[in-house]
């Protein structure tokens, strides 16, 4: 029975960081990485659809994202999502191939992302907290219920309470490292 909290709160706890890291990989660095621009809305025949959906998205070299449109009537509207995006590009077209090059990051927006990261760092672990809360939750019933022992319940709250702290300090390791390579120029 304790057992299985614990596997279902690595679980959980894990997809948080999972969840956590995905963002990350977002955030802009400094480096062409396709997932910078893999996720925006490109009006495609009347819907909004992630741009992987409609288009090859490949680097070129390490400033510059290569995207290929599969319709080459998309190209009009994929500059149109990549210009609007919050990411401050400025996209080329070159016939039915569209060329992103990822200008150098200021000191400011280096603090920005920097701050980003930190708000982003944050509520990933306020979810792991929650994973823990709810967690803990069940033990309470299943003390409540006759299931376990009171000595079975606080043996479960220490190992959750364990296992919270090392995936808040996987998070924090994932926002130091992010930071260097932000902040490598």
């Amino acid at each position: 029975m304790l057992d299985d909290f614990k596997k279902d709160a690595t679980v959980r706890m894990q997809k948080c960081v999972q969840s956590f890291q995905a963002d990350l990989r977002k955030l802009r660095t400094g480096r062409a990485h396709p997932s910078l621009i893999e996720n925006l809305k490109v009006e495609f025949y009347g819907s909004d659809t992630p741009l992987s959906q409609v288009a090859n998205i490949a680097i070129e070299d390490a400033r510059t994202i290569v995207v290929t449109p599969w319709d080459k009537t998309m190209v009009g509207a994929i500059e149109k999502a990549v210009y609007k995006s919050d990411l401050g590009l400025t996209p080329m077209s070159a016939g039915a191939v569209i060329r992103v090059p990822l200008p150098p990051l200021t000191e400011e927006r280096r603090r920005d992302i920097l701050k980003v990261v930190s708000k982003d760092a944050e509520a990933a672990k306020v979810s792991v907290r929650n994973v823990r809360r709810d967690v803990l939750q069940d033990v309470k019933e299943a003390l409540k219920e006759k299931l376990i022992s009171q000595d079975d319940e606080r043996k479960a709250q220490d190992e959750i309470q364990k296992l919270t702290d090392k995936f808040v300090a996987e998070i924090d390791q994932h926002v130091s490292v992010k930071e260097k390579e932000i902040m490598q120029v």
